[in-house]
């Protein structure tokens, strides 16, 4: 039996942002969320600033004017954070 794997591109229909989190919904059904602390710009934007996220280039890239940053889809979506997650207080 032969199994034929395509690869489709990963591509952002919509973002938004949630309590520090900004979210995706991509072309394949999924929803993505990552925490915006995980990017140093993003992580000294406002709420407000993060509700702004706007998808670009044909859903490849995220982009924010204030503060001036923008990501690529598949980066966060492959987990290229800039940023390790913050240690848990026990």
């Amino acid at each position: 039996m032969n199994t034929i794997v395509t690869e489709t591109e990963i591509v952002a229909i919509r973002a938004w942002a949630e309590k520090r989190f900004v979210y995706l919904e991509l072309t394949d059904g999924r929803s993505f969320g990552f925490p915006a602390d995980r990017f140093r710009i993003l992580g000294q934007a406002s709420e407000d600033q993060l509700k702004k996220v706007q998808v670009e280039v044909n859903g490849h890239a995220l982009r924010l004017e204030e503060p001036d940053e923008d990501l690529t889809v598949a980066g966060v979506v492959a987990g290229r954070f800039q940023l390790p997650l913050p240690r848990q207080v026990a």
